[in-house]
């Protein structure tokens, strides 16, 4: 039985605790997704919500992880998963009247953002497709994982 050892082809950036509330950068996130990284970057670029820049920077690591780690092509690189989370709330007090104080709860949300190289998932399925051929054995005596 061959093996075949599939090459990782995603790469993620997490950024924790961006203070804004988690509905805010959901309307950014939702423009992005399942778009290439270039394309990201340029929507990211002219939307003018403050959003874009937490999230700007969490794209542009998680492809910087990607061509540095693992020598991908930032042209292949699209983004397969984003997501956004609610973190904890800060809380901080406000002074009131009289001597008094008064609770403030700052909304925190968590986000997620995964690429994925697409050339190397066509270059793998070329490397099972020339081994076949040239062993002559069939898709069963593979072991995918």
């Amino acid at each position: 039985m061959i093996r075949i050892i599939k090459k990782k082809v995603e790469v993620s950036a997490l950024g924790q605790h961006i203070c804004m509330s988690a509905h805010k950068a959901r309307r950014v996130i939702d423009q992005i997704r399942g778009r290439s990284y270039e394309e990201t970057l340029m929507i990211l670029e002219l939307m003018p919500y403050r959003a874009c820049y937490p999230i700007f920077k969490l794209v542009y690591s998680a492809a910087a992880n990607g061509i540095h780690n693992l020598g991908f092509n930032e042209a292949s690189l699209f983004i397969i998963k984003a997501e956004v989370n609610e973190g904890t709330a800060a809380k901080r007090l406000k002074p009131r009247a009289r001597g008094r104080s008064y609770r403030i709860k700052r909304p925190t949300c968590n986000i997620t953002i995964v690429l994925k190289d697409i050339s190397l998932d066509e270059y793998e399925y070329r490397d099972y497709l020339e081994c076949s051929k040239n062993t002559g054995l069939k898709k069963k005596d593979y072991d995918m994982s």
